[in-house]
């Protein structure tokens, strides 16, 4: 047997859920996914100029530029002056995809064998790029008491003296919840005690849904070496055109020096297309209608699963202020697996469990805000009618 890289998992394990779904899916029955998060695939409307964009013959001609052409990184400086945040240019670095962005991070920050700090509940893709990279990933808590916060004494308590950074994601997925002011400023003060660096993901950062006063943004923060990310994926809904970018900020220094070893990696791989580099600054003025369907989309369908669970006091809405999904809480009756498959095998209707998530306790289920209107409430009455409650629109 050949010795491959310890990095890299055996295989990608299935699971109850998965097998499921592959079973109800080859017998021809349909299911109403209520996971879907891909905007290309939720009849959105989308402007033509989104795609024209990418008929620009310059794209004929390779111009390679390890951080990126000149005027797609000006267009990126742009989109956050939008947000009231000025950034030089020079100070953004495209990449393919946020995936690549937090590659390109751990090869800039970590040495084999260094930790990171990620927020729990949170993405399940940050072991598996971490793991790429031969780093490791320790969990802080996100506490929720009516709104979701930092649990500051889960990060002390995570911090090893091989911690290299710690993430921070705001809007969070699955949870919605965004980065508080006073965390903001603890967690700076922190990484400069600890000459840590911050990564802030911001993807979902233009679907601010109900956010609280002192929701804030890392974008432009001076006093640690700071990381933002962001791309079209979310910002103009258009993940099919792999363009992210870094927007980094801090100390003049630290950041000097960030970019020259950025400049190295990206010289390394060259990875970002010229074609799309031309059309971003097209996709990314396109993007404004493409965020206010999405906006509409996800407003009206957080209404009315509101409406919807107005009767089931044993379920409760974990109030999302961002972003494109919702947790909820469900009657601990089972297993959030066994629910789950319930649910697909006698509703025909797909939810995430909590457990996904990382949720340190059950029952939790996720649901993502973008599906079809009419699909998104038949399949929020399929879950209410698979626990047991009766919906006051039914």
């Amino acid at each position: 047997m050949f010795p491959f890289s310890a990095r890299l998992p055996i295989g990608l394990p299935s699971n109850a859920i998965a097998n499921a779904i592959a079973e109800l899916r080859s017998a021809g029955a349909a299911i109403v996914d209520l996971t879907e998060t891909n905007p290309t695939l939720v009849g959105l409307p989308y402007p033509p100029a989104a795609v024209a964009a990418l008929a620009d013959p310059r794209g004929l001609t390779y111009q390679p530029e390890s951080l990126g052409m000149a005027p797609a990184r000006e267009a990126v400086a742009r989109e956050h002056a939008r947000n009231g945040v000025s950034i030089d240019p020079s100070r953004i670095v495209l990449t393919t995809s946020t995936s690549e962005a937090y590659a390109l991070l751990f090869k800039l920050l970590c040495d084999p064998g260094d930790d990171v700090l990620v927020p729990q509940p949170g993405y399940p893709l940050f072991e598996s790029l971490a793991g790429l990279e031969s780093v490791r990933v320790n969990p802080y808590r996100l506490d929720y008491h009516g709104r979701w916060s930092i649990d500051r004494q889960s990060v002390a308590s995570a911090l090893t003296t091989r911690t290299r950074a710690v993430f921070v994601v705001t809007p969070n997925n699955p949870t919605g919840s965004m980065l508080r002011a006073a965390d903001r400023d603890w967690l700076a003060e922190l990484a400069v005690a600890r000459g840590l660096a911050i990564i802030s993901d911001e993807v979902f950062r233009d679907y601010a849904l109900r956010p609280g006063a002192d929701a804030v943004s890392l974008a432009g923060e001076s006093r640690a070496l700071t990381f933002v990310l962001g791309g079209l994926s979310k910002s103009a809904g258009l993940p099919q055109m792999k363009l992210g970018w870094i927007a980094v900020s801090g100390p003049d220094a630290d950041v000097t020096r960030a970019i020259g070893q950025l400049d190295v990696i990206c010289d390394t791989y060259l990875s970002v297309a010229t074609p799309v580099q031309i059309a971003a600054p097209a996709l990314i003025e396109a993007g404004a209608a493409i965020r206010e369907a999405i906006h509409g989309r996800i407003r009206r369908n957080l209404d009315a699963l509101q409406e919807l669970l107005q009767p089931a006091s044993a379920v409760t809405l974990l109030q999302p202020e961002g972003g494109w999904s919702v947790v909820v809480r469900v009657p601990a009756t089972s297993s959030e697996e066994s629910q789950v498959l319930r649910l697909l095998r006698d509703h025909h209707v797909l939810v995430h469990p909590g457990y996904f998530f990382d949720f340190s306790s059950e029952a939790f289920i996720i649901l993502s805000l973008l599906p079809k209107p009419e699909e998104f409430d038949e399949g929020v009455r399929r879950v209410l009618a698979g626990i047991g409650i009766q919906s006051v629109a039914s």
